[in-house]
């Protein structure tokens, strides 16, 4: 079979890619198996240079690497370049960090010397998605492979471009043969990884339902993963509020991506007395948005990466809306082009309120109080960001302390930062990728103790 990357905004096929025969997956397994016992023993100077190499490379071809994410998922060029800038980013951090992150930790004990030695432990599947194509892929990798990890990559089919250059820019690099692979292999193949011996854990960033499949082959096979799933994040807005700024933020965080975002705000809740106001700022800004070709740098606001998303995305528009919503602008689907909508009057039982949306569609949910914000906030299965607007910033981190997720940012877009520890709560997955903490997901703590 064939994977096919199609670009959304023209619906042409851009290209086809075989996938990986039972055999041809085999060899690249051993491939790894290989690589690891030479790259767990590779000093951290040596790993430290090849991700300088990479970083070098990924901002000398921005250009060029941008190109590839706009045309196979339709993220606007502007955004692309930015999302390559990013990747840069994290492998700078952690050629620079790892090491003083997984020296040995002394602690007190009864023995003449005791401490945990951070381990490598070997191959880490990476089950990644389209919507972040690279910087996916380079927020697991750098700390993986900078810990002596070796990476097999499973990214999604429609991005097997951006996945194949991923690899080629590793090897470009200097990195040993089999030390970072893409498996362009289809979704019945991933439980022959997980089961192979070879294999010691798995990452997964996607929707709840690939999760929880994943989790379970993994959990049947004793091998640990962190899974990054969905996410449909409040976006809490106080009376006392900086109103514009808040309706700016509100406005990039939805429609970034084109609204393909799991950190995205998607439930903005508004105290009633503001709302109005509010509305009215978030509508004259969607309405500045520029939609259009993608490879423009004018362009704002892309198509989505598939018509099956556009589709749902409509369906859930149209639900809340039949339910009893606003529909205030926007909304109209033809294929993957969605035009930026924004809803309002939304409430708990619609779609808007209760599922994840993901595309470029607001959705203004009238609040009473700071009691109800916060009530609505954790009305969800979901829990992955969050973000709260007032000029209370005392009042704001009490309030953050009361609402369930993984991360609340006060007065800011949330965002993914390589400094910082990122991940959520409830069907939004478990663990931490990123700062410290993500890198310590796949080492072996090991205690030596010496008496």
């Amino acid at each position: 079979m064939n994977f096919k990357s199609i670009n959304p905004y023209t619906d042409e096929l851009i290209n086809e890619f075989p996938t990986l025969t039972d055999e041809g997956l085999s060899d690249k397994l051993k491939r790894s198996a290989a690589a690891y016992e030479g790259w767990k023993r590779t000093p951290f100077k040596e790993r430290s240079a090849l991700f300088q190499q990479v970083s070098k490379l990924l901002r000398e071809n921005k250009e060029k690497y941008a190109r590839t994410i706009t045309l196979e998922m339709g993220k606007a060029i502007r955004e692309s370049i930015a999302e390559v800038e990013k990747c840069a980013w994290v492998c700078d951090y952690y050629a620079e960090n790892a090491e003083e992150f997984l020296k040995d930790e002394y602690l007190e004990s009864d023995a003449q010397k005791s401490f945990v030695s951070y381990e490598p432990i070997g191959a880490i599947l990476a089950v990644m998605p389209w919507n972040f194509p690279y910087w996916q892929v380079f927020r697991f990798a750098a700390p993986y492979l900078m810990a002596g990890n070796v990476a097999l990559l499973k990214h999604a089919p429609n991005v097997t471009g951006c996945a194949i250059e991923i690899e080629n820019i590793f090897r470009e690099a200097g990195f040993p043969e089999g030390v970072f692979q893409s498996l362009i292999i289809e979704v019945e193949q991933v439980e022959k990884v997980i089961e192979s011996h070879i294999v010691q854990a798995a990452t997964l960033t996607g929707s709840e339902r690939a999760g929880a499949s994943l989790a379970s082959l993994a959990g049947k096979n004793i091998k640990k993963t962190v899974l990054e799933l969905g996410g449909s994040d409040p976006f809490i807005v106080l009376a006392d509020a900086d109103i514009e700024n808040a309706a700016t933020v509100a406005v990039q965080s939805r429609m970034l991506n084109a609204g393909q975002s799991c950190i995205a705000a998607k439930r903005f809740m508004v105290i009633e007395s503001i709302k109005d106001e509010f509305t009215a700022m978030v509508q004259r800004k969607i309405a500045e948005l520029k939609t259009g070709d993608p490879l423009l740098k004018e362009t704002t606001t892309g198509p989505l990466a598939r018509i099956d998303l556009a589709e749902n995305l409509s369906r859930q528009v149209q639900g809340s809306v039949k339910a009893g919503a606003g529909l205030v602008m926007g909304g109209q689907q033809e294929k993957a082009h969605f035009n930026p909508a924004l809803l309002v009057d939304v409430k708990p039982g619609m779609p808007n309120f209760d599922e994840e949306t993901f595309g470029p569609a607001a959705t203004i949910i009238p609040v009473k109080d700071e009691k109800q914000a916060i009530l609505y906030a954790n009305q969800s299965i979901y829990g992955l960001g969050a973000s709260l607007w007032t000029k209370d910033t005392d009042k704001a981190v009490s309030i953050a302390r009361d609402i369930n997720s993984g991360a609340v940012f006060i007065n800011s877009l949330v965002k993914s930062d390589p400094r910082l520890p990122f991940g959520g709560i409830k069907k939004s997955g478990y663990g931490r990728e990123l700062s410290h903490h993500g890198i310590k997901e796949f080492v072996n703590a090991k205690t030596i103790y010496v008496s």
